[in-house]
């Protein structure tokens, strides 16, 4: 049985990539401005946002910004020249190579990264409104507001058996 995909999640995919389009055009036009090429501050950003600080290797870079490997090298080349980040043996394993974010690295991401969250916290709204109106479409109707996952479907079907059949349907 085909599901019928409802114009209100067309409009509703249409806007999110047009909000995604605007913000990453956006940041593009303050990388440039502030003295980066965009990539630059996407692996600045990428350097920062790595959670493990310890584990910021270049290979791990590059899967996070879906890029090659001597892609990534290039753009850390193009960083440390410029003084924003150094590389360093890792103190795990001498074969892999660290990357650091330097002071100047660091002012110059905050600076982006300033303009970019007060503009998405203005916009965020719309961006935010697209993705719950296709994130919703597929929930189950008397599940709204609740978080839609295995354990809920679970326990829903042993509450009540009768339901198993029609949650099984909609998930």
């Amino acid at each position: 049985m085909r599901k019928v995909i409802r114009d209100s999640e067309y409009i509703a995919l249409a806007e999110l990539r047009y909000r995604i389009r605007q913000f990453l055009r956006g940041s593009d036009d303050a990388a440039e401005a502030a003295g980066l090429e965009p990539q630059q501050y996407q692996m600045l950003l990428a350097i920062r946002g790595i959670p493990d600080a310890g584990d910021v290797s270049i290979g791990r870079l590059a899967e996070r910004l879906a890029v090659r490997h001597h892609s990534a090298v290039g753009l850390i080349d193009r960083l440390e020249a410029h003084g924003h980040v150094r590389r360093a043996r890792s103190g795990r394993d001498q074969r892999q190579v660290s990357v650091e974010l330097l002071p100047r690295g660091r002012r110059v991401l905050e600076k982006v990264v300033y303009e970019r969250l007060h503009e998405l916290r203005g916009s965020g709204r719309a961006l935010v409104a697209a993705i719950r109106t296709i994130i919703h479409r597929n929930r189950p109707k008397g599940l709204k507001g609740k978080a839609w996952n295995g354990r809920d479907r679970a326990r829903k079907s042993r509450s009540n058996p009768g339901r198993q059949s029609k949650l099984a349907r909609a998930a």
